[in-house]
């Protein structure tokens, strides 16, 4: 699925930094099979993976990117 000719969403989001980690660990550890799971389908799940591997790419650009 290719998403990248949508309009995008510009998120604005506030975090304690200990809060912040916790978030970049979490996106780390999550596996394809949780996503899975909390997806109505395989094209549900894809676009969760899309979004979080952004999320965590924003997260390491702002310095929390957990080894």
């Amino acid at each position: 699925m290719n998403t990248m000719s949508e309009p995008t969403v510009d998120l604005d989001l506030s975090l304690i930094p200990k809060a912040a980690w916790a978030l970049a660990e979490f996106v780390k550890r999550l596996q394809w099979t949780q996503i899975r799971a909390c997806a109505v389908n395989d094209e549900e799940a894809d676009l969760m993976k899309q979004a979080l591997v952004q999320l965590q790419k924003t997260l390491n650009q702002k310095g929390f990117s957990p080894r």
